[in-house]
């Protein structure tokens, strides 16, 4: 599943993120394989996404969300 699918509440595990030019930047910002994150909640129109990475909220735009695969942690 994409990361630009999970609902608010979600606990997701990082597998990959494919290729783009901000693919090292969400890396360095701790978007790395196997790291947790927290769906927080969607903007007014759905963009962008609120996540919880590590001890830090972000806010990712649902275009990269998309590029993002994640599973489901029970």
């Amino acid at each position: 599943m994409k990361l630009s699918e999970a609902k608010p509440g979600m606990v997701v595990r990082i597998e990959s993120i494919e290729a783009s030019e901000l693919k090292t930047r969400l890396m360095s910002m701790g978007l790395v394989k196997g790291t947790k994150v927290k769906v927080l909640r969607t903007g007014p129109m759905g963009d962008p996404l609120a996540v919880l990475v590590r001890s830090y909220k972000m806010a990712v735009r649902l275009a990269d969300a998309d590029r993002i695969s994640v599973t489901e942690v029970a």
